[in-house]
């Protein structure tokens, strides 16, 4: 394998690696995305972003790797830094344009002050399309315990699956230790995205997230949008909602349809080469 290239960027400090397939014609196999996500073996990121891709139904295609080397559906804040490297490079300029994600197609807009905007498509609490066993429902204000605590969630898909818990106080604790046990929860055939939601009053919510296959996280997109669908959904906020996480802050959009409208930064950090020998560190398996 020859040295990668790659452009680092964050959402809100949710960081991400930009790897164009001009620069690598081949994917990393699923190890070698692991080593590169590293924190300390690697370049550190929470996933991978590997386009822009041909697509047959939209501008450009793109894929999206979790640090754990899984495939993601769909992330908001992978979208907004996607969308700034499109820019950023002269592919994309100031008009509207539309990426294709296995967790479907969105339309994306940067904006003079560098503020990106995604239509992140039309949120879902149907138990068939999340999934989530057991019979065919909306997932609205269900129990579930894990250790040792019994809460309330609802559960939503964006393109990718969440389980949304309400609680009068969200924490940092909380959520690392209690979102490894739900991701992993056995009514959720797909594993699950994990956000803690705090109501703050009717146009503010603050979430704590743990992501699946990437673990705690201080911002997400789609963990956003998922979340302030429940609140809405559940009659608690109004179309037009801050969210407030450690990483900062994203707006949100929510029509009567629930499709959601996201706009927040995207940082340029640095440009990154990954020399080939690192992966031959035992370390990381």
């Amino acid at each position: 394998m020859r040295a990668m290239k790659f452009s680092k960027y964050h959402a809100l400090g949710n960081d991400y690696l930009v790897l164009d397939p001009a620069d690598a014609p081949a994917l990393p196999d699923e190890r070698a995305i692991r080593l590169i996500c590293h924190r300390n073996f690697g370049l550190g990121s929470d996933g991978i972003l590997y386009g822009p891709l041909p697509s047959s139904v939209a501008d450009v295609g793109l894929r999206i790797y979790n640090p754990d080397g899984s495939e993601a559906e769909k992330s908001g804040n992978g979208l907004r830094i996607f969308s700034r490297y499109l820019v950023d490079i002269g592919r994309m300029g100031e008009a509207a344009f539309t990426v294709e994600t296995p967790g479907g197609v969105v339309e994306c807009v940067v904006d003079k002050r560098g503020l990106i905007t995604v239509e992140m498509g039309t949120v879902t609490f149907s138990s068939e399309k999340i999934p989530v066993q057991g019979p065919t429902r909306e997932v609205l204000n269900e129990e579930i315990t894990v250790g040792g605590e019994t809460l309330r969630f609802c559960a939503a898909s964006i393109g990718n699956p969440h389980c949304v818990l309400t609680v009068k106080k969200v924490s940092a604790e909380q959520a690392h230790r209690l979102g490894p046990l739900i991701e992993t929860e056995a009514r959720f055939p797909r594993r699950t995205n994990v956000q803690f939601l705090e109501v703050i009053d009717r146009a503010n919510i603050r979430i704590e997230i743990w992501e699946r296959g990437a673990g705690y996280t201080l911002a997400s997109g789609s963990s956003s949008s998922a979340a302030g669908a429940v609140a809405k959904r559940l009659g608690l906020v109004d179309e037009d909602i801050t969210v407030h996480m450690p990483g900062g802050q994203i707006q949100l959009h929510i029509d009567v349809h629930f499709a959601v409208r996201m706009t927040g930064p995207a940082t340029r950090v640095a440009k990154m080469i990954f020399d080939p020998g690192a992966l031959n560190e035992p370390a990381v398996r």
